[in-house]
């Protein structure tokens, strides 16, 4: 399946404000108790080269840290979620921010084993959260994938190494 990623234009906001309604029950996106609008984020969509948008990622950085706030694609298992964080991750590296982070929710275990399998590690549990975040967003459903009641946010972060200051091993040598 051939693609491409391109940033977020000016005139795709509506498509996204579209696109994110669709998947996520609502324009927008609340999670650590911060209402987001992804359609006024920064961001990157996957467009095939015949069916058109596949796939969206949006962000946001802040004090050297980028937060995914949305990540979606519509075909899964071909590639389209890892090029939209390895353009996330680029954009990051490019402020350069110190993490990339995300949130999702406690029934999400496709997400959990996706951006694990992708170098991000669990760094908190958020328990009860989910609650908050339905006072701002009533629409948040209570049973989440696979009928598992949705009650907690976990938080996930990749570390962003420079280059410069990775460990190098030399062959023959060892590590420097």
């Amino acid at each position: 399946m051939r693609f491409r990623m391109r940033q977020i234009e000016d005139g795709d906001r509506e498509w996204v404000r579209r696109f994110v309604r669709d998947q996520w029950s609502g324009e927008s996106i609340v999670v650590h108790g911060t209402v987001y609008y992804p359609h006024s984020l920064a961001g990157f969509i996957a467009e095939d080269e015949k069916a058109g948008p596949i796939g969206l990622a949006t962000y946001i950085i802040e004090n050297a840290a980028c937060e995914l706030v949305s990540l979606d694609s519509l075909r899964r298992g071909e590639g389209v979620g890892s090029a939209l964080v390895a353009a996330v991750l680029q954009e990051a590296r490019e402020h350069s921010c110190s993490r990339l982070w995300c949130v999702t929710t406690n029934d999400n275990l496709p997400a959990l084993e996706f951006f694990q399998k992708r170098d991000f590690r669990m760094v908190a549990v958020h328990a009860g959260a989910v609650a908050q975040a339905r006072i701002l967003k009533p629409s948040i459903p209570l049973l989440g994938i696979e009928n598992i009641p949705i009650r907690d946010e976990i938080e996930l972060e990749m570390e962003i190494v420079r280059e410069s200051s990775r460990v190098k091993r030399t062959p023959g040598l060892g590590y420097r």
